[in-house]
């Protein structure tokens, strides 16, 4: 990845901007938004957006200070950028191409838009506020886990496109996926841009991926970032419970 995307917390917090244009007035409004406290270049910050027509020694001064810059419409000399945003609050989705292109950014934005349900921001804040019955219905850390993927997948009690959030018994509906699963997938080639919605989704929910030495680090990648890879030399028969995927090039 070219850069790590975090959610940072500014309510209260110093941010320097610098620049006073409809540039400027944008990230502002963005700032004011997230709670931040915004102030001039000689405040105490670790954060600074600059928006001039000439930012290269208003950027240098503040990273000699060892401030983070975003300078808008400067990628090159960006520390980090802002990404455009799809909101159902408390749920934000971000979008980033690394300041590629911002216009590409907002039409991904517009098209995510479309896709998601109004209600996921009343899904979010209904599993907040269920999250100690679901520990007791499931003290497991794993089959909470599953539970809970279960219940937000296709046709599940809170399915991600209609969630049923006036159903007062969708805590009951939840349940475990068997104790172990496996998944054999076969990849036709070394570009993961080749696998099959279906090949790309198990990966995203696998608890662990076992792979042969010539599956290539691409197609690793799109597995969940917290699931264990376990390279083997042969199709495995897992004991953990949850979902296993094996991934191998061709035909064994």
């Amino acid at each position: 990845m070219h850069s790590l995307p975090i959610f940072l917390r500014l309510q209260g917090r110093p941010v320097i901007m610098l620049g006073d244009d409809e540039a400027a007035e944008a990230k502002r409004r963005l700032l004011e938004r997230a709670g931040a406290e915004i102030v001039g270049e000689e405040a105490e910050a670790a954060l600074a957006i600059v928006a001039l027509a000439d930012p290269d020694l208003a950027v240098a001064r503040l990273k000699a200070r060892g401030i983070l810059v975003n300078a808008v419409d400067r990628p090159d000399l960006c520390d980090f950028t802002l990404p455009a945003i799809v909101e159902r609050d408390p749920v934000l989705v971000a979008i980033g191409t690394g300041g590629a292109s911002a216009g590409l950014a907002a039409a991904l934005r517009q098209r995510l838009e479309t896709l998601l349900s109004p209600k996921l921001g009343d899904l979010a804040i209904l599993l907040r506020d269920a999250r100690e019955q679901l520990r007791q219905a499931f003290p497991d850390p794993m089959e909470r886990r599953l539970a809970i993927a279960s219940a937000l997948g296709f046709g599940g009690a809170l399915d991600l496109d209609e969630p049923r959030l006036d159903d007062p018994f969708w805590l009951d509906s939840l349940h475990v996926k068997p104790e172990r699963e496996i998944h054999l997938v076969r990849l036709r080639s070394a570009d993961p841009d080749d696998l099959t919605i279906r090949e790309a989704r198990l990966l995203g929910q696998a608890d662990r991926v076992y792979f042969r030495p010539d599956v290539p680090a691409a197609v690793l990648e799109r597995a969940r970032a917290d699931a264990p890879r376990i390279a083997c030399d042969a199709p495995p028969w897992p004991s953990a419970r949850g979902l296993s995927v094996d991934l191998s090039m061709g035909e064994e």
